[in-house]
């Protein structure tokens, strides 16, 4: 267990503003930084309503978390999942782990929009052709109404 963010983890080197994150965090406390996610690799744009929740503190696997930070992750997976569904009209939203690919603890929240086919339900919402997707500019806006929701009821 590192104390420290690690340099080549790409999601303390965000905690610490690098890259450039649109909208910035939607909320961020001393053991969770909440965040809309960004396009990745190849992509010119991203799934808007796709949520990060993440620890501050560098720990690669769930049994690593503290007791606290275990509250504050569930905690605010109910809080995003309630702001997803009353800005954006998600009419389900999704919380998983996986952990494979960055290994910092984070959970995703992927709201499903209404008319999404079956087929996209699940980990496959994402890939919908139709479901709304951004570039920084509609990330920022997602984030903003986020940001606005919370301020006002939590």
């Amino acid at each position: 267990m590192s104390e420290s963010p690690v340099q080549n983890c790409m999601i303390c080197q965000k905690h610490l503003g690098t890259p450039h994150l649109p909208g910035g965090a939607i909320y961020e406390n001393g053991l969770i930084f909440v965040c809309h996610a960004t396009p990745f690799g190849n992509e010119k744009d991203h799934y808007l309503g796709h949520i990060f929740i993440e620890t501050k503190r560098h720990i690669p696997e769930i049994s690593e978390l503290t007791e606290p930070e275990a509250k504050m992750l569930g905690l605010y997976t109910q809080k995003v999942s309630q702001a997803l569904m009353a800005t954006l009209g998600m009419v389900h939203v999704y919380s998983f782990v996986i952990g494979d690919g960055v290994p910092h603890v984070h959970v995703h929240i992927i709201g499903r929009y209404p008319n999404a086919p079956r087929e996209y339900w699940g980990t496959k919402v994402d890939e919908w052709p139709d479901a709304p997707r951004g570039a920084d500019e509609e990330i920022a806006c997602v984030s903003t109404l986020l940001k606005l929701y919370f301020q006002e009821h939590f």
